[in-house]
């Protein structure tokens, strides 16, 4: 006989199954990126399946989906908020340089500075996770893979050294 656990899980493969493609393209209309969108499904299959039987769900598909539209909301946020911390990889290339003055130049140089020190205050994985997202521009879920850890832990540590690095500037 099946335990409630086991009902649970069975019910919420099935369902994560069937509706694929849906949940992914729910998380595609917010997100405008297929691999982000991945991820955000897979998040949301990691959050839901963690939820133990205990908790009553009525209606487990509509669930499914608002948590993928919340993931995916948050991801945007995240994505502009991050945008407008580190400015867009193609900011700096027409850059005028007679904006380079001498004050310019030291405040760049300090909040550079600030940055590097929190970076190289980070644990080793944070750091690695980090750089991986930010400069080799990878998906959670490929790190995820290749550090091997979960993309909701990959997740949460990029938030945690973004937030950092934001409240040093």
């Amino acid at each position: 006989m099946m335990s409630s656990i086991e009902k649970w899980t069975l019910e919420l493969d099935t369902l994560f199954i069937a509706n694929r493609m849906q949940l992914r393209r729910a998380a595609y209309k917010i997100l405008g990126d297929w691999e982000r969108s991945d991820d955000i499904v897979q998040d949301a299959y990691i959050k839901v399946a963690e939820m133990t039987a205990t908790q009553d769900v009525r209606q487990p598909l509509s669930y499914l989906f608002r948590i993928v539209r919340n993931l995916a909301i948050d991801h945007y946020r995240r994505g502009i908020f991050e945008s407008q911390l580190f400015g867009l990889d193609e900011e700096g290339i027409n850059a005028v340089t007679s904006i380079d003055s001498p004050e310019n130049t030291a405040m760049n140089r300090q909040l550079l500075e600030r940055v590097t020190e929190v970076l190289a205050k980070l644990p080793y994985r944070t750091k690695q996770v980090f750089e991986l997202y930010r400069v080799n521009e990878y998906t959670q879920t490929k790190i995820a893979e290749e550090l091997g850890i979960s993309t909701s832990l990959t997740n949460t540590l990029i938030r945690e050294v973004t937030d950092e690095c934001r409240n040093v500037l």
